[in-house]
């Protein structure tokens, strides 16, 4: 089998003996560069606008289809903006710690 050179290094050929490039040529990289970052920040603009857009009739529709729920659960007292009643009943907290010996099935 024989090792073919060509393919070896495919960015041989362009580093080797190359002449650098001209200033139009920069001018014109930098301009078609400028031109590509431009036009990304308009798309990402609109898809932002879009989204949130979208996002605010889903977040309408949402609080119309649910406003008598709301009205419901207001009128029987679980409105979240009100405290709740005094129950007028002793609140203990805590937590129960509980020793299981070997033998113990637990009953």
């Amino acid at each position: 089998m024989q090792f073919d050179p060509r393919g070896a290094h495919p960015f041989a050929r362009l580093s080797a003996g190359g002449e650098p490039p001209s200033l139009l040529k920069k001018v014109a990289a930098t301009l078609v560069t400028v031109a590509v970052f431009v036009v990304a920040m308009m798309f990402s603009v609109v898809l932002f606008a879009v989204v949130l857009t979208v996002g605010a009739i889903f977040w309408g529709y949402l609080w119309w289809k649910t406003r008598t729920a709301r009205k419901r659960m207001a009128e029987a007292g679980y409105d979240d903006r009100r405290p709740p009643p005094p129950s007028g009943g002793l609140v203990i907290e805590g937590e129960v710690i509980r020793e299981v010996r070997s033998g113990d099935d637990g009953r």
